[in-house]
């Protein structure tokens, strides 16, 4: 799995406790834009992950389409793709970004 700059890679990280997204340009090893539910905050609240995870994939689009970017590699590193990491793609999809 490779990003560029007209198509970075979307790599999702998820611990017990907190999920990560980033977007990232193999070409030059730079990450362009990271979200993660610590930089949602009051947004997130007492809401459940699944919840919190669909936040960060929508989060993670509107900051990719103001930057331009609306397509790219989606990158689970490993983890299966359901629950939290499914959410964070469905969020991202739903808010225009397309992988």
């Amino acid at each position: 799995m490779h990003g560029t700059k007209d198509r970075p890679r979307l790599c999702i990280f998820r611990s017990i406790n907190h999920i990560y997204a980033q977007l990232i340009n193999d070409d030059d090893a730079k990450v362009i834009l990271s979200v993660s539910d610590k930089d949602l905050g009051a947004k997130a609240g007492k809401k459940a992950k699944l919840e919190i995870a669909k936040e960060v994939g929508k989060a993670v689009a509107e900051q990719s389409i103001k930057n331009k970017i609306d397509t790219v590699v989606f990158d689970r590193a490993g983890f299966v793709f359901h629950g939290r990491v499914k959410a964070v793609a469905d969020g991202a999809r739903e808010s225009g970004l397309k992988f």
